[in-house]
């Protein structure tokens, strides 16, 4: 603790309530990681981080603005990069040598891309680009995805400064000051919440949609410039305890069914201004929050949040299966130390090392960007290692043949199709069609393939729906059909409320409504009807057989026209392309149990609502899968491009058995 104690010298306004607020919440997020059951709302220690950084930088500016008239830009950004990036870059560095070593060597790739976006100052919108959803359980989150916030806050640094000696320069008054903070907060928080419904990613880690959370804590900055707090005494206590209580609220009620951050990040970052505008009071949270124990991990809570996460996800990625809780605590237990003493021989050293705080912020800024180039040339030089491994085994299948009880390949042939590197671009020809339609799409409008004077099979639904087209595609046009796509992702045909990506997603259903309208009036030969099993569903929709039953029901009803349901394909529940590249001779460790597989209340509602309506259900798991096991591999091809839809190469293979179950459906349409 003697580094601590160097640290806080008297002219520096240090509050140790602020330390112990940081304390909470890098704990939040920490325990939040660790799959910590009843901390579900555990990711909203980054808002509270978001103020408290708000609150100290935008004092730190106004303690210049006074005492100089004019900030110096340069040192201003020198003093950032040096209590930021260092730290950042050993943990980057470090986390690419260990992915190089431990992770799927598939994955390299999205470690590089990451690795860059963070190297570059832009992983907020990396993650936003690619759709990243912070608050799902995904299998294979980023390794640099907690560098998100560090994005927001790196860009948040480099306009504020800006803004605040402009209006200086302009106003010298606080009244000017404070109105057009607020503008700035009531901007960004209105920006916020309505782009949380359009497109969730792009609120969540857009510094647009966010700079109201530091905004807010520069809002009490300026309220506290020349107090000890912004309420009279007597309200102190209990301000402090209301914002406790609040943070503590967003902790053990939200949860990733929360729509966030939206207008609920309002109830965290509010809380977090409270305490902070309370001051240090002897009957408020002061006391607690300035344990010494408090202020130790909130001295390391910067280097504690960096080093968090990737001690988590890698093991879960060299590991078959989800690390168990007990697994998880200890080793967030061992972040601890692990980050004081990144923070003692790396992040406290570099920010007051004489030679850098004494020199022009040259140095320092050309320091921080030697430091980026070297975190883009150890990432490059990783992905090129990682690249140029063999992915396949010294040995050759044989072709596919479908059948059922199939029994899986059990290593990675040489001549797999597709390679595993291709994996993921293995599409139907619909999405390079545009065919499959867009989120903002909600007419009707679908393509044609075959003899327009032909009759017509419909595919309708998600991108389940859109998986099957090669099957489908190869066997009717081989048949005398057309066929007609009608495909919106993550809009399943059942009549059931979703979310895309945590946004709610009003223009499925109006999709939906008018492709059952289109069909109804254009009478094609059958509708073959598929959807995902595991839809995102919206707040208050029960996951259940019996609400999945009623969903599929209503659209069922509502067609008049020959119909039925393709049943769902296996979900392996992560993506079997990089697993099976760190298990080239036993493919098997990709798999999955038929039972696991196969598990949902979708899957049940599709057999009881298509059979109480008579509806054929056409069920092909039984060439997916033998009697307990899916594997990812079948003769020589791969079944799966990601955790749940299926190559378009085993689509086309399946054509063959889709037809016999199709075409005595389409002899029955067809007879007199």
């Amino acid at each position: 603790m003697e580094q601590r104690t160097r640290a806080r010298p008297a002219r520096s306004g240090f509050r140790a309530d602020i330390q112990g607020l940081r304390a909470v919440a890098v704990g939040a997020v920490l325990l939040y990681h660790a799959g910590v059951p009843f901390l579900p709302g555990g990711y909203v220690g980054v808002d509270v981080f978001f103020v408290i950084s708000g609150f100290l930088i935008t004092a730190h500016l106004l303690d210049q603005l006074q005492r100089h008239g004019r900030l110096r830009f340069g040192e201003f950004y020198a003093r950032r990069a040096r209590r930021i990036l260092p730290a950042s870059f050993v943990v980057l560095i470090l986390s690419v040598v260990a992915a190089l070593v431990w992770y799927p060597p598939l994955l390299m790739r999205d470690v590089w891309a990451g690795a860059v976006a963070t190297a570059l100052y832009v992983p907020n919108y990396f993650f936003a680009a690619t759709d990243a959803d912070y608050l799902a359980e995904a299998s294979s989150p980023s390794l640099f995805q907690h560098y998100w916030s560090l994005g927001v806050e790196e860009q948040f640094y480099l306009l504020w400064p800006a803004l605040l000696a402009l209006v200086w320069a302009l106003v010298r008054t606080r009244r000017a000051l404070v109105v057009v903070l607020a503008t700035v907060v009531v901007t960004s928080f209105a920006l916020c919440v309505w782009l949380t419904f359009q497109s969730q990613p792009w609120a969540f880690f857009s510094l647009g949609t966010r700079a109201w959370e530091l905004g807010v804590g520069g809002l009490v900055a300026v309220l506290l410039q020349h107090r000890a707090r912004a309420v009279p005494e007597r309200f102190a206590a209990p301000l402090g305890w209301l914002g406790m209580a609040a943070i503590a609220a967003s902790v053990f009620l939200f949860s990733s069914a929360t729509l966030f951050p939206g207008a609920a990040a309002a109830l965290p970052v509010l809380g977090t201004a409270a305490v902070i505008a309370a001051g240090e009071t002897a009957k408020g949270p002061t006391r607690m929050l300035s344990v010494r124990a408090m202020v130790f991990v909130g001295a390391i809570s910067y280097s504690l949040y960096l080093v968090h996460w990737p001690a988590l996800v890698l093991p879960e990625a060299a590991t078959p299966g989800r690390l168990p809780l007990w697994a998880t605590l200890l080793i967030a237990a061992a972040c601890v130390p692990a980050a004081w003493l990144l923070y003692r021989f790396v992040e406290d050293p570099v920010r007051t090392a004489p030679v850098l705080t004494r020199a022009r912020a040259r140095l320092t800024l050309g320091g921080a960007a030697a430091g980026s180039v070297a975190c883009l040339l150890v990432a490059t030089g990783a992905y090129a290692l990682a690249d140029n491994r063999s992915l396949n085994a010294p040995r050759a299948a044989s072709q596919t043949v479908i059948v059922d009880s199939p029994r899986g390949t059990d290593y990675v042939p040489e001549n797999l199709d597709p390679e595993l590197r291709e994996a993921r671009e293995s599409l139907p020809e619909i999405y390079d069609d545009g065919c499959n339609r867009g989120t903002g799409a909600t007419d009707a409008e679908g393509c044609l393939y075959g003899d327009a004077e032909a009759p017509r099979i419909v595919l309708f639904g998600d991108s389940h729906a859109a998986h099957w087209f090669p099957a489908v595609e190869a066997f009717a046009t081989a048949s005398g059909y057309a066929v007609e796509v009608h495909t919106k992702s993550s809009c399943p045909a059942a009549d059931i409320k979703t979310l895309r990506q945590g946004s709610p997603y009003p223009q499925c259903p109006k999709w939906r409504d008018a492709v059952v309208d289109l069909v109804n009036e254009s009478q094609p030969a059958l509708v073959l009807l598929a959807s995902f099993s595991d839809a995102e569903l919206a707040p208050g929709v029960e996951d259940d057989p019996q609400m999945w039953d009623a969903a599929l029901g209503r659209t069922l009803d509502a067609l008049d026209v020959p119909t039925a349901v393709l049943a769902d394909t296996p979900d392996m529940l992560e993506d079997p392309a990089p697993c099976l590249s760190a298990h080239l001779t036993d493919a098997g460790a990709c798999g999955q149990p038929r039972e696991r597989a196969l598990d949902g209340a979708a899957r049940d509602a599709q057999v009881s609502a298509t059979a109480s309506r008579g509806i054929p259900l056409i069920d092909l798991n039984e060439y997916l899968c033998d009697e307990d096991w899916c594997p990812p591999i079948i003769g020589n091809t791969l079944v799966y491009r990601d955790s749940h839809h299926l190559t378009a190469e085993f689509s086309a293979d399946l054509a063959g058995v889709l037809a016999e179950a199709a075409l005595p459906l389409l002899a029955e349409r067809s007879a007199p």
